[in-house]
């Protein structure tokens, strides 16, 4: 069984068509399948349109978080909810293409336990989303021991044993592109073009992107620190030699009055050190603060399950 993992916040006006899209595919597989959505506490109609669409048959659940946790925390919760041998995750705003799903179970019954979507076109982005986000992809390969795919976004099928890897997982404060390449598993790519939104607006701001990666980095490598302490180490090596010098310099030529230009560049230049240095500090102590006090993930307010539509000959047997 497919079970298809669908967070949405605020998506009622694309839900339908990435219903249609979606229920095309999925019966074009011959597979059983499940929806498993999470509402991430969507202000609009998405989650009446999709309860509807349970109480109508649609196969699958709606799990309704009590607030918006942020789609890191709604895929955790339907990594949790999802009953299927396979999962394929996909956003509702129908960027990532439901016909790819063939193409991925291709790839699983091949023996790939990952088959990831490959973004080789992003023009519906704009040039500084495409931009950081290729400077992304390039620091955090750089700096940390996980190989995360350039340009591989939440759009894969995963197996069931890469689920169940994914779950043991317990931190907190979770990048979950950065967990898929954690814990491995042979993968395989699937290229594809990124269209434009389908409908609706995005719900990424820059600000949020910012923070995302900066989640993203300081979650699985610690070489900022490193890097910090490198500097410091310099920055003093080179202070203590300045400081031979001047002595040198006052005893053969005497005492030198310094200028105030120079205390001051010196004083501000080494502040700003130490304010970037505490900074990076206080990002990993905030996170070890997070884990420290083991909140859940998310909070359910409500599960709504599909209900199975009558066929002819059970209205007959209940008469």
């Amino acid at each position: 069984m497919v079970s298809v993992i669908v967070p949405v916040y605020n998506e009622e006006d694309v839900i339908g068509h990435f219903l249609e899209e979606t229920g095309r595919v999925l019966e074009e597989t011959g597979l059983q399948y499940e929806y498993v959505f999470i509402d991430d506490g969507s202000r609009d109609t998405t989650a009446d349109i999709l309860t509807d669409r349970l109480a109508n048959g649609l196969p699958g659940r709606l799990l309704g978080l009590s607030r918006n946790f942020g789609k890191e925390a709604a895929l955790s919760a339907g990594l949790e909810a999802a009953k299927g041998d396979i999962g394929v995750i996909i956003d509702a705003d129908l960027q990532d293409p439901p016909e790819l799903i063939h193409q991925m179970i291709d790839g699983w019954r091949a023996g790939y336990d990952v088959v990831y979507g490959l973004r080789v076109d992003r023009t519906s982005d704009t040039l500084m989303k495409r931009s950081t986000a290729g400077m992304f992809y390039k620091v955090f390969n750089k700096l940390s021991n996980v190989d995360m795919p350039p340009n591989a976004g939440d759009f894969r099928l995963i197996d069931r044993a890469v689920i169940d890897a994914l779950l043991r997982l317990p931190e907190r404060n979770r990048f979950m592109k950065g967990l898929f390449a954690w814990v491995g598993f042979p993968s395989m790519a699937v290229p594809y073009e990124r269209p434009p939104r389908k409908a609706g607006d995005g719900k990424f701001n820059y600000w949020k992107l910012w923070n995302f990666a900066l989640d993203g980095i300081t979650g699985f490598t610690t070489m900022p620190l490193r890097m910090w302490f490198y500097g410091g180490a310099l920055v003093s090596i080179l202070a203590f030699a300045y400081a031979i010098y001047l002595t040198i310099r006052g005893i053969i030529f005497g005492i030198d009055v310094p200028g105030y230009t120079s205390i001051m560049v010196a004083v501000l230049l080494f502040s700003g050190i130490q304010l970037l240095s505490i900074g990076m500090i206080g990002e990993y102590v905030t996170r070890l603060f997070n884990e420290s006090k083991q909140r859940p993930v998310y909070l359910l307010q409500d599960v709504i399950e599909s209900t199975p539509l009558k066929t002819h000959q059970q209205d007959d047997h209940d008469h």
